[in-house]
């Protein structure tokens, strides 16, 4: 599988990321994670609807948090042919208890933990740590990417309004 080193960092130091690097206009790959409640999932249950994917190193964790709560805010805005997904490392259950307490009810949630389908078809999977760089993709309801940004530091936020705004210009 592709490695493609020093693509990301964390508080400053270079990772690698495991999988092809994707470009706008590119067939989403489909992918298979699991619901919070063990279901098995893939892109084709969201075929027809345009779809944010948020891809998150995990939800304990105060960025993740942040990112996650600001997605499930702004999904209350969107038009009902948008969904938002948020894809971590994270166990469904942990999934679960996280959405749970912090009242996130828009978003849905989806655990790579089982063989990182997401992490290397979408070439965010992080090789020294097994967690998904932080990245948002944009789909749209054929199955082409229309966005994309890859977060260069991990620490960091995305820009959640170019991520909306291509999503809204689909919807």
């Amino acid at each position: 599988m592709e490695e493609r080193k020093g693509m990301i960092t964390m508080k400053g130091n270079p990772l690698t990321l495991v999988g092809k690097a994707l470009k706008v206009g590119d067939r989403a790959p489909d992918f298979g994670v699991l619901d919070n409640n063990l279901s098995p999932v893939n892109l084709g249950a969201y075929k027809g609807k345009v779809c944010i994917i948020s891809a998150v190193p995990s939800l304990d964790t105060p960025v993740c948090d942040l990112e996650t709560r600001r997605f499930n805010q702004e999904a209350a805005h969107l038009s009902p042919d948008i969904v938002i997904l948020t894809v971590s490392m994270d166990l469904p259950f942990a999934q679960k208890r996280w959405c749970g307490a912090a009242g996130v009810d828009k978003v849905i949630t989806l655990s790579d933990y089982k063989d990182a389908s997401f992490g290397a078809a979408y070439g965010v999977l992080i090789k020294e740590l097994r967690l998904l760089a932080r990245a948002v993709f944009v789909v749209d309801r054929k199955g082409l990417i229309q966005y994309i940004e890859v977060v260069k530091e991990l620490t960091q936020e995305p820009n959640y309004e170019a991520a909306l705004q291509a999503a809204k210009k689909l919807a």
